[in-house]
């Protein structure tokens, strides 16, 4: 009997088959052909530029490198070659990849390239660093890792602040504390033609003593204990350049006089001085408070506010844009790798639990629940690795959404914290302990979801 197959009765392999194999790689393969337009990408595409395959198959190849994703871009150097080209490439999330072109050549014409892209982990055995990739290259810049934008509403915001900082009008930014107003503010000046610096204050860490003379500066012997020569303030310090106030709900009444001065007649008069000084500046403002309602209950000037407010800016919560908290999670993984030269990477169910997690904190809470996890984690970052109230928040509304119960949503979270707490501490005093309920109570629970952890 003969055992070897012939080659017409090999198993075939379906395109569909072949395209779940290649997802399970841990390398990007990413395919364009002759007219650079991508024609296949596996779902590694999403751990390095953000987005699904789906997104971006079908799309030309060079629009993605001027949209920022990833630089530099090789594709003429193959063209022109007709050869295997290697390169290092840095993506916008913070990924380093070693990158390989591959042309496939048909009458030694290109019909397809083959990309293969591979992470780079151990930066300290590049010898030399190469600045390959800068953001100012690219026509659109929204994919700064600051402002990662696939969601809609974070890309329509993105657009807006391109169209205003040709101009010098006043901005009004709003959004939850740790949505990033700070950052998109100086993303506007860096976007704009102002040739001066970018300043930043936070009216509510100064006390209303010292924030007049921080802003104005003042004259030689304005107070005691005053520098002889005096001080310049940061509206001088910003001329021809912008003035971000944070915060600026916070700003004494008797302040917000002097800046409607200033916002009208582009002038300053520093404390204890008689002389006026002219600025040409541009002020962004900060709140996360409701400004209207500080009008009606008199704690804001209002003509103060209608000057602040000529162009407003909502700057969404993390919440409300869930397409950009994969790019963020993986973001925030590569910069504390390289920051503390580990290695670490995520696992899918971990990931999901994240996405699930409503982000009280904006960014600025995902940014410090990921430093955690990168430190404190083995190899792969586990569910387990988790704060708790990420952990349980997350875990019950994924049962909600699954389960559409509230008794099943309670039952599953139940089960969840006592095969939490049982794996961490494995005693039922310590699950007593650890849950705040009886020793009985955490016996009986134990008996009952974790069987198969006691064995």
């Amino acid at each position: 009997m003969n055992n070897q197959l012939d080659a017409n009765d090999a198993i075939q392999i379906t395109s569909e088959t072949l395209k779940r194999v290649l997802d399970y790689s841990t390398d990007e393969i990413y395919i364009i052909d002759r007219n650079h337009k991508i024609v296949y990408v596996n779902k590694v595409c999403e751990r390095h530029y953000g987005v699904t395959p789906s997104t971006i198959i079908g799309r030309d190849n060079k629009e993605l490198f001027h949209e920022g994703y990833w630089g530099p871009i090789i594709t003429p150097m193959v063209f022109e070659r007709k050869k295997p080209v290697h390169t290092i490439q840095d993506t916008y999330l913070g990924a380093k990849l070693m990158t390989t072109a591959i042309p496939i050549l048909e009458d030694d014409k290109i019909e397809y390239v083959i990309f293969t892209s591979q992470e780079i982990h151990h930066y300290r055995m590049m010898e030399k660093p190469t600045k390959l990739f800068d953001q100012k290259e690219t026509e659109d810049s929204r994919h700064n890792p600051d402002f990662i934008a696939n969601s809609p509403e974070m890309k329509k915001t993105l657009q807006l602040c391109r169209k205003i900082a040709a101009v010098d009008s006043t901005v009004l930014i709003k959004g939850e504390s740790g949505t990033g107003k700070s950052i998109l503010a100086n993303y506007i000046h860096q976007l704009s033609n102002r040739t001066g610096s970018f300043f930043t204050i936070s009216c509510a860490s100064i006390p209303d003593a010292l924030l007049e003379s921080e802003l104005f500066g003042y004259a030689p012997g304005a107070f005691t204990g005053a520098k002889k020569d005096g001080k310049q303030g940061l509206i001088e310090l910003a001329d021809k350049g912008t003035l971000f106030l944070d915060e600026v709900g916070e700003i004494p009444l008797q302040l917000q006089a002097k800046l409607l001065h200033v916002l009208q007649d582009k002038e300053i008069i520093p404390v204890g001085g008689n002389e006026t000084r002219k600025v040409d500046i541009r002020i962004i403002t900060a709140t996360n408070q409701d400004l209207d309602d500080m009008v009606r209950q008199k704690q804001f000037r209002e003509d103060l506010y209608y000057r602040l407010n000529v162009i407003d800016i909502d700057l969404p919560p993390i919440r409300k844009r869930k397409e950009d908290l994969v790019p963020f999670i993986h973001h925030f993984l590569y910069k504390f790798n390289r920051m503390y030269q580990l290695n670490k990477v995520i696992a899918k169910d971990c990931l999901d639990l994240l996405t699930a997690y409503e982000w009280p904190g904006n960014v600025r809470q995902l940014e410090n629940v990921m430093e955690r996890l990168v430190v404190t984690s083995d190899d792969i970052i586990q569910i387990d690795d988790v704060p708790d109230l990420i952990k349980h928040s997350s875990q019950l509304k994924s049962s909600i959404i699954s389960s559409g119960t509230l008794d099943s949503a309670v039952e599953h979270l139940k089960k969840n914290m006592i095969r939490s707490s049982f794996h961490q501490y494995r005693s039922s005093r310590k699950v007593a302990a650890d849950l705040n309920i009886s020793q009985s109570k955490a016996s009986k629970l134990i008996r009952q979801y974790c069987e198969d952890l006691r064995k």
